[in-house]
């Protein structure tokens, strides 16, 4: 009998390990073991259509950091945002933030579109060119009504 505990003890070790090596890439995969690998930035949007905390950051289609944290300002009823950057990437102070879709069927991502002042962001300032996100059905609504612009005249 001593063989087959001996057995069971190394199986139930192997999926042990298994399984904690699994959660680790999760955690990694998912962004929760970078904490301190950014710096924070700032941002308020009037619609946030599609992005939650853990929504990517992208620069040029590149991931450089992630929502953080997504609140709403019961005083000018914007969604206030805070996300990562990954250290070493500096944005300029001039910069526009932007959310963006992967497609017609794919989710929203945050865009940071570059400016071209010498000057960059530091730890904690807030964007102020923000654009939020736009509702395709409302676009849709206005095509098929004809409220757009080129309508009968």
């Amino acid at each position: 009998m001593s063989s087959h505990t001996t057995t069971e003890v190394l199986v139930g070790g192997a999926v042990l390990a298994g399984a904690l090596a699994f959660a680790i890439y999760a955690g990694q995969a998912a962004g929760l073991g970078a904490a301190g690998a950014g710096y924070e930035l700032t941002a308020s949007f009037r619609s946030l259509e599609g992005v939650t905390v853990g929504t990517d950051v992208r620069v040029a289609g590149v991931k450089v950091g992630t929502v953080t944290a997504v609140t709403l300002n019961p005083e000018t009823y914007r969604a206030d945002t805070v996300f990562t950057v990954t250290r070493g990437i500096e944005i300029p102070d001039d910069s526009a933030i932007v959310v963006s879709s992967e497609g017609l069927l794919g989710g929203n991502f945050v865009e940071i579109m570059p400016g071209g002042s010498p000057f960059y962001y530091s730890e904690g300032d807030e964007i102020l060119d923000t654009q939020g996100a736009v509702s395709l059905i409302s676009l849709l609504l206005k095509f098929v009504s004809g409220d757009g612009d080129g309508a009968a005249e």
